[in-house]
């Protein structure tokens, strides 16, 4: 801003040398209004002109400033935008971990009901098996008393042995 002061008193002071130049060239000085109205319009051209420097400075600082609140404002919300991603990242991974671990204990847990759905299957299974062994052995023997007692004791002799698998 001093600078373009001191511009504007440079083409002021070269405007006013200039004219007195022109008027150096005169014995006499005469006093030109037009001379001197030509002088103002310069003048308050120089003045229009640096004021409009100073007006397009002005916009430049001003989109400037808008650019820097933008660049920050995008900033903060990829900032924003990471931290939410990561957040949601780890969300994602602890419900992994949980349901992981949820599955694990309810395979673990199938399991042990199959081993001990198989463990009183067979369980039933060899009281089944000895209470039908028991039941053939006893209807055999009860077969052989009888048939015994009318034959007497000559087939006993011929017997056969039941054999448990």
């Amino acid at each position: 801003m001093v600078n373009q002061k001191e511009q504007t008193k440079g083409v002021i002071k070269q405007a006013e040398e200039q004219a007195l130049r022109t008027e150096a060239g005169t014995p006499e000085r005469v006093v030109d209004p037009l001379a001197e109205l030509l002088g103002r319009a310069q003048n308050a051209y120089a003045a229009y002109i640096e004021a409009q420097k100073e007006v397009a400075r002005a916009y430049k600082e001003r989109q400037l400033q808008g650019e820097k609140a933008y660049k920050e404002a995008e900033k903060r919300a990829n900032n924003t935008y990471e931290e939410a991603t990561e957040q949601a990242l780890r969300a994602r991974e602890k419900a992994e971990q949980q349901a992981e671990e949820a599955y694990q204990k309810a395979r673990e847990k199938a399991m042990q009901l199959y081993q001990d759905s198989i463990r009183q299957a067979s369980e039933v299974r060899m009281e089944t098996v000895e209470h039908a062994w028991k039941a053939c052995k006893e209807s055999t023997e009860q077969a052989w008393e009888i048939f015994q007692g009318e034959k007497g004791e000559k087939l006993e002799k011929k017997r056969p042995e039941i054999v448990r698998l």
